[in-house]
């Protein structure tokens, strides 16, 4: 079933729209257009005037994807784009900027069912304008684990006298959101990040890793400081996951936090496609004070006695804040072009 709409004043030709991309619901792509119809007013100023990364699954979720970082040269002109410099490619890279809701459309259309922007605007490229720790259990762990992890770090965070957002990856993990909208680099963000990690892996070694060997994450919780990276995406709030639900990572509060891991009860912060919807009537959008909410990193040389047995992992980002910034070029992963297990079919 194809069909042609007008979205915004923008003419869009839609394709197989009863394709089902989610067979273990029957979640059909007609469905998956609507459901980024819906949640584009909370979800579009978090896309706004970012590079966005498309992993596209156009067989559905059970079979081959792959990754897009350049855009299609079959674009509508309309389409905005970003010139990112690839160092590792010694060539630009035309990043899609997510803007409006013709072009969220014209994505979900092409089976983008996951969409990951930088934690960077693309007009300044190394200077991120939020700190991100993605929490991942390693089974037997869970969400819940992860939650207790998340209230460790929201502790440590109001110690220096900051905000943190939590949001679910939409998977089985949990995504810690610092907003800064300061100028920053990643060499400070992702310094910090690394400290904070192995302060609670010090503090909390029975649950904790600050390591990303899979071997040794057995009913553990990574924290992955890592992704506090220029060549890093991280899911979009309110993205659907290829799961085999149409799960979505939803924004949640701090109660609903504390709620989950009090009950024991990972349920309780699984959301998929309506139900997030139904959220963001009643509730808003959560994570709005990402987008404006201004705060500094804290100096960790002033800091450090926060912790008395912790001096080692603060003194990195210490030592990191004493050297001198270098100037870097706009650069993206080496892995720019689209990246192919297999090909799929046209959608």
């Amino acid at each position: 079933m194809d069909s042609t709409i007008e979205v915004q004043g923008k003419q869009l030709k839609l394709s197989n729209l009863d394709k089902v991309l989610y067979p273990a619901t029957g979640f059909t792509k007609q469905q998956i257009i609507d459901y980024y119809v819906r949640i584009a007013p909370a979800m579009l100023p978090h896309l706004a005037g970012r590079a966005l990364t498309r992993k596209r699954y156009p067989n559905g979720v059970d079979e081959e994807f792959f990754y897009e970082k350049n855009a299609p040269q079959h674009r509508p002109d309309w389409v905005k784009t970003a010139p990112i410099w690839s160092e590792g490619n010694r060539r630009t890279v035309h990043y899609i900027l997510a803007d409006d809701l013709p072009t969220l459309v014209w994505l979900a259309n092409l089976a983008a069912i996951e969409l990951h922007p930088s934690l960077a605007l693309a007009k300044d490229i190394t200077c991120p304008t939020m700190m991100v720790f993605d929490l991942d259990p390693g089974p037997p762990a869970n969400i819940v684990q992860c939650c207790q992890v998340g209230l460790w770090l929201r502790e440590i965070f109001e110690h220096f006298g900051l905000q943190s957002f939590p949001k679910t990856s939409g998977s089985k993990g949990l995504q810690i959101y610092v907003p800064l909208n300061t100028p920053t680099k990643y060499e400070s963000t992702k310094t910090f990040a690394h400290a904070l990690a192995q302060l609670l892996e010090h503090d909390h070694r029975d649950l904790v890793v600050s390591d990303m060997k899979k071997q040794i994450r057995t009913g553990k919780v990574f924290v992955d400081w890592s992704q506090n990276d220029e060549h890093k995406t991280t899911i979009a709030v309110y993205s659907l996951r290829a799961r085999e639900r149409p799960t979505v990572s939803a924004p949640v509060t701090w109660e609903e936090v504390e709620r989950a891991h009090k009950k024991k009860d990972a349920n309780l912060l699984v959301f998929e496609a309506k139900q997030t919807v139904s959220r963001v009537e009643k509730l808003g959008d959560l994570f709005s004070p990402v987008l404006e909410l201004r705060q500094r990193l804290p100096d960790l040389r002033q800091v450090g006695s926060a912790a008395t047995e912790t001096e080692a992992p603060i003194s990195i980002a210490a030592q990191a804040e004493e050297e001198p910034e270098r100037p870097r070029r706009r650069t993206v992963k080496k892995s720019a072009r689209p990246e192919t297990r297999k090909p799929g079919r046209k959608v």
